[in-house]
C-alpha cells in the first residue's frame, strides 16, 4: 500500500543555502517522525512559491541520500496572500500504516499552514 506524506517549511531567503537547510530539515523530520526506511520512499514531488528559485529542492533532497528517489519539482499557484517562500512537499512512501497513522510535517511558518494535520 501507498501513503503520502505533506509537509512544508519556509526560508529566510531565496539563496541556495536556506533551500538546502529548510530541504534537509523537512526531509529528515519526515523520515525520522514517520519512522520510515528511504528504500520505501517510492516519488517525491515538491512545489515552490514563486519567490523561490536559487534552486531545486530535489537536489538538496539527493546531496542526504535521496538520489534513488524519484523526485519533481514545481512553481505553486500565485494565490494572493498566500505563504512566501514556501518550500512543500509530498513524499509517496511505500508502507502499511493506516492513513490516521501517517505524520505530517510542517516547520518554521508553514506550521501555520495545516495546523489540523499537526494535531495527529
Amino acid at each position: 500500500m501507498m501513503r503520502g506524506i505533506r509537509g512544508a517549511t519556509t526560508v529566510a531567503a531565496d539563496t541556495a543555502e536556506e533551500i538546502t537547510a529548510a530541504t534537509h530539515e523537512l526531509l529528515r523530520e519526515i523520515v525520522a517522525r514517520n519512522g520510515a526506511d528511504l528504500a520505501d520512499v517510492a516519488a517525491a514531488t515538491f512545489s515552490v512559491t514563486a519567490d523561490v528559485q536559487a534552486m531545486f529542492p530535489a537536489a538538496a533532497a539527493r546531496a542526504i541520500g535521496w538520489e534513488r528517489v524519484p523526485m519533481d519539482c514545481y512553481q505553486q499557484m500565485q494565490v494572493p496572500g498566500s505563504l512566501p517562500r514556501c518550500i512543500r512537499v509530498l513524499v509517496y512512501w511505500n508502507t502499511e500504516r493506516a492513513q490516521g497513522e501517517i505524520r505530517h510535517v510542517y516547520l518554521r511558518e508553514a506550521a501555520r499552514l495545516r495546523p489540523d494535520l499537526l494535531k495527529t
